[in-house]
């Protein structure tokens, strides 16, 4: 009775003046990170951010770096695993540690997509590829926890802030189609919960939706609207950790306030968006976006906009833009020749009415392989200014899940840079392709060897410090300019190369031209009016200054790049 009365007691106080559940958000002293600069972010008016121009850095948590080794072992993670198949040490103060030291924004980075860092599985897998620990974030035991091995809450916090501090926006990557693989450690969940069988057979909707991804991956019922108990092993965890009453009535307090049922999907959508509502994250990146029914995502998207708004109201000091919460999703096989549309041969599905802001281009790797600029660059902007207006695709040439990459052998990584950051949508670095990270590592088996450890001692050599050069100058130059991501492409001259980019919109107005394939010293650049004769401009790629004459740009460098901007 006693409890009951301080749970009742609890939820009142809540109610009036918001739960904040210390228990999970543990204080640390970051000894291996810098005090974060608490000083508000200045916004520029006169350059916005734009999601459909973003120039997005994707990052395996566990390999991009380690900053803080006390946290590389937890949970008794210590069998010897497969080659790259265990935790290799990379945290969130890692990814911290390379904001403050400036490397993303000499990319030109302007949000960073890392993955999940809720807490992990315990025990390990072995399906003929070595014992496998969930370094990579994907197999979820408790949604409301921070793995220790990846870092803390008030890590997580502070990577946040840091990141607004330094005008980049963080992508969440969330998981709601499944649970980890079952092990020793890791119990599996009630059948209202998830289910075990059938496996996927991608037939048909049906084949592809309900059903498990893979062998002993339970798959969670996200069709349910069944009130449905907490699953006894997180109850059970929640009463050891000490925080199972405030977690029962964080949770009474959001299925009071949203009239949602204690379904499956909702438990799940309310522990999602508690990151939001608390931290300020500026959007998702959704994993396995066609094995889970549209509407739930719909459920989804509705509630994380709306967690974003409250945390917005509540820190007016901390906004950074007028931006929407902003999602991205991965639909495997969705290209931008889909347009709208996934097709599961009995179905299609609209996902862009579903929630989705965005969704990963999995056909850019495969347009990219044309050596014909002007159809890739035109393409993409017809596309992305018609069919799907409003909405937008990221493109990638590597990823850590497809194994057919652009550039495998990075013969052509100074390509790969121009042809993805150039190109409209959104550009999304894999982590190591500004520095050549190799993709095939001997002795690993399926995708591990797309996941080694970010190469930082290969800048120790010339040659990858000119291809981050290359990247960098790129990178920052499309962060400047919206209007290389978000606007419209129009090609002013065929031989030599020249288009420009333009984007007006909101009071708003970019304009930039470019040339590739230019010869090298002396060059004559037409740029069509473009910029008003008279007009100082400054080539970005080499630093060198000009001015419009009589409709051209005289320059002379020793690149096959120019990239002008009207001088600042």
């Amino acid at each position: 009775m006693k409890n009951i009365i301080k749970t009742i007691a609890f939820l009142l106080l809540c109610i009036l003046v918001g739960c904040k559940n210390e228990s999970k958000k543990e204080e640390t002293t970051l000894s291996n990170v810098s005090e974060t600069n608490t000083k508000t972010p200045t916004i520029t008016k006169e350059k916005p951010f734009i999601w459909e121009g973003a120039n997005v850095y994707f990052l395996l948590t566990d390999r991009f770096n380690n900053a803080n080794t006390a946290n590389d072992e937890a949970f008794g993670r210590t069998k010897e695993t497969g080659k790259l198949r265990g935790f290799e040490g990379g945290d969130i103060t890692g990814i911290i540690q390379k904001i403050e030291e400036g490397y993303f924004k000499n990319l030109g980075i302007n949000a960073i997509w890392f993955t999940p860092v809720v807490e992990q599985i315990h025990g390990s897998v072995d399906e003929g590829t070595g014992n496998t620990y969930a370094f990579h974030g994907y197999w979820a035991k408790d949604w409301t926890k921070i793995d220790p091995n990846y870092g803390t809450y008030n890590e997580l916090k502070q990577l946040v802030e840091t990141a607004h501090q330094n005008g980049i926006r963080i992508l969440m990557d969330v998981v709601m189609n499944h649970t980890g693989p079952v092990t020793e450690q890791d119990p599996v969940w009630a059948d209202n919960w998830v289910r075990t069988s059938p496996q996927c057979t991608y037939k048909d909707y049906e084949s592809a939706v309900t059903c498990t991804l893979v062998k002993n991956l339970p798959d969670i019922k996200t069709e349910s609207d069944e009130d449905v108990e907490l699953p006894k092993a997180l109850v059970e965890k929640w009463k050891a950790e000490g925080r199972l009453e405030i977690e029962i009535a964080e949770l009474d307090i959001f299925f009071t306030k949203t009239g949602l049922k204690r379904s499956p999907k909702n438990y799940i959508i309310k522990w999602l968006t508690d990151y939001i509502k608390e931290l300020g994250i500026d959007g998702y990146r959704v994993d396995t976006v066609k094995h889970v029914e549209e509407g739930a995502w719909r459920v989804l998207a509705e509630h994380a906009k709306t967690a974003f708004a409250e945390w917005k109201s509540k820190n007016p000091d901390k906004i950074l833009d007028d931006n929407e919460f902003y999602i991205v999703g991965e639909l495997y096989g969705y290209g931008i020749d889909g347009k709208r549309y996934y097709d599961f041969g009995d179905r299609k599905v609209d996902y862009f009415a579903n929630g989705f802001d965005n969704m990963i281009n999995f056909q850019f790797k495969y347009d990219a392989k044309q050596k014909d600029y002007e159809k890739l660059f035109s393409k993409y902007s017809k596309i992305l200014h018609t069919n799907l207006i409003g909405k937008g695709v990221m493109n990638y040439i590597s990823s850590h899940d497809d194994g057919d990459p652009f550039d495998k052998d990075r013969t052509k990584t100074y390509e790969s840079a121009t042809k993805l950051l150039l190109t409209p949508g959104i550009s999304q670095v894999y982590y190591g392709d500004e520095t050549a990270r190799p993709l095939m590592i001997e002795g690993t088996k399926g995708d591990a060897t797309l996941r080694s450890k970010m190469n930082w001692e290969a800048l120790e050599n010339e040659e990858t410090k000119a291809l981050l050069l290359h990247w960098q100058k790129l990178g920052t130059f499309r962060a400047d300019h919206p209007a290389i991501g978000a606007g419209k492409h129009k090609m002013i001259s065929k031989s030599p190369y020249i288009f420009s980019r333009s984007y007006d919109k909101n009071g708003f107005t970019d304009k930039v031209v470019i040339g590739l394939d230019l010869p090298k010293g002396e060059k004559t650049i037409a740029i069509n009016s473009i910029f008003p004769e008279g007009t100082a401009v400054t080539d970005r790629y080499s630093g060198k200054k000009a001015t419009v004459k009589e409709g051209s740009i005289d320059i002379t460098s020793d690149h096959e790049i120019v990239l002008f901007e009207v001088e600042k």
